[in-house]
């Protein structure tokens, strides 16, 4: 890519990230899911890390966070809430942590592992152990004040407990507003009977309820309130002994949160909660881990918009941005075309992804998807990735449309599509493209499930005119397997039995 493509993408990047900032930091809603925009982001700083001259001030790699939502009181936040820098993989992690040995220039004496639960961060503020106000996060610097509906949450202590330890007559706690899933679905089925959208995630539906101006609407919805750090200075050496403190104030802490004593601990506690994540009353998209000496904390400090001393890891996301390269048409074994996305490869759900399917015209018109265009695409286990949203304001002028052929792309015949169906076929039922995928997947492990007979070898059977269509896989030889490449006596023999 050279400077100018970079300068205009960026640009666009920009642009668009803006505004779902603005969406989801000021007007509460969403368009694209957390994934996506952590995509767009991470697009975004790589290219102005390859190209340093194009950063400006206003950059949202260069912000803290979205404006204040009007019609609130603003409160000032007695210091910074600041980002969390993302890492995505383990090497980022270990690069995060080579980091800060070099900047204290001592190791780091072991970490505390936190989950990042997805609701609606929040400041609360008690004077001589009374819950006086509660805070969102605002832009970072100011929030809005939403006393009276962080009241109705049971979670929420409104008089401390007493501890052993002479504290500040001022205390601010920060934590996380969170709604469980099963609630979200409990209020999205009122919103169905209602007649009114349903919300898209558990932090969505947070944001909207903290924001109800009659407290009695947010009673109404069952919210919990997990604290996880406290603002105000102590005299604590560890952010586990903080936990602990706030566990005897009486807040609500999250029962999965543990000390680390080193790297391969934090690890492990990733890869356990990546794999046992869905099985959380709540939503989570990863871990954050933070250095535990919080003398070692102090002196680390905060670069531009995140602190030096804590990481969110992302789990792997199910969706992502990319650009469509081209559209090309599959031949399957039915003889049904499918128009195929050709993406510039991006990882999704822990796989890289340069193929996503368009399943047929009618999808195409749905999603008005052009070559050139940014997509969101989705991957969940096993599935084939879709695209499920085309980011249209980010359309360059050059975005193609696609039409599906008048021709088979395979054998030259011609496409029909027949009434009442979405599909377009091949006219042909001596297409080549239909006989090598019906060799495919008659051998594939939904089917007969041959051993050491993958596409690349059927796909020189076919070639050298050994197999026409799957009767003949069980006519081969091992006089007629052993002079093919990657063929040898013992490698053929054990096609042959299996067969």
């Amino acid at each position: 890519m050279i400077k100018q493509e970079a300068k205009v993408r960026i640009q666009k990047l920009r642009t668009e990230i803006n505004h779902h900032r603005y969406l989801y930091h000021v007007l509460d809603k969403q368009e694209i899911s957390d994934a996506a925009l952590d995509s767009l982001k991470h697009e975004l700083v790589k290219l102005e890390k390859e190209w340093p001259e194009l950063i400006t001030p206003d950059s949202p790699s260069q912000r803290v966070g979205g404006k204040a939502l009007a019609g609130f009181k603003k409160v000032k936040h007695p210091r910074p809430i600041l980002s969390i820098e993302d890492a995505f993989n383990f090497t980022e992690v270990a690069e995060w942590q080579q980091r800060n040995v070099k900047l204290i220039g001592q190791n780091i004496k072991g970490y505390f592992g936190e989950l990042k639960m997805d609701g609606l961060a929040m400041v609360l503020t008690y004077e001589q152990g009374i819950f006086v106000r509660a805070t969102t996060r605002g832009d970072g610097l100011v929030g809005e004040e939403v006393t009276l509906n962080i009241k109705t949450i049971e979670s929420v202590p409104l008089r401390l407990e007493k501890v052993g330890m002479s504290l500040p007559e001022r205390l601010d706690i920060r934590g996380e507003v969170v709604i469980t899933k099963a609630e979200l679905a409990r209020i999205n089925r009122l919103q169905e009977k209602k007649g009114a959208s349903p919300f898209a995630n558990p932090r969505n539906l947070a944001a909207g309820t903290i924001r109800q101006l009659d407290p009695k609407v947010t009673a109404n919805r069952r919210m919990d309130f997990y604290a996880f750090e406290i603002l105000t200075e102590l005299d604590l050496p560890t952010h586990a002994q903080v936990h602990d403190l706030l566990k005897n104030l009486g807040f609500k802490i999250n029962p999965h949160c543990r000390p680390l004593s080193d790297l391969a601990a934090v690890d492990l506690y990733i890869k356990t909660w990546e794999k046992k994540r869905e099985s959380l009353p709540y939503q989570t998209d990863g871990v954050v881990i933070v250095v535990d000496n919080i003398a070692q904390e102090s002196i680390l400090g905060f670069i531009g918009k995140s602190e030096r001393w804590m990481l969110a890891f992302k789990f792997p996301a199910e969706q992502a941005t990319t650009r469509v390269k081209d559209i090309i048409v599959q031949v399957g074994r039915t003889g049904v075309l499918t128009p195929v996305a050709v993406l510039e490869p991006v990882t999704v759900a822990g796989s890289t992804v340069s193929r996503a399917t368009l399943h047929n015209q009618d999808e195409i018109d749905r999603l008005d998807i052009r070559i050139g265009d940014t997509v969101i695409i989705q991957k969940a286990g096993d599935i084939i990735p879709d695209v499920v949203e085309v980011l249209k304001r980010m359309r360059p002028a050059k975005a193609k449309s696609f039409t599906m052929p008048n021709k088979c792309p395979a054998c030259g015949s011609a496409v029909v599509r027949k009434a009442g169906e979405v599909a377009h076929y091949c006219s042909n039922p001596h297409c080549f493209a239909v006989a090598r995928e019906r060799v495919y997947h008659f051998v594939s492990r939904s089917a007969l499930n041959v051993m050491g007979l993958g596409p690349k070898i059927i796909d020189q059977l076919m070639d050298n005119g050994l197999v026409k269509d799957t009767a003949d896989l069980f006519t081969l030889t091992v006089d007629e397997l052993e002079p093919l490449e990657r063929f040898a006596e013992t490698s053929a023999k054990k096609i042959v039995e299996a067969l």
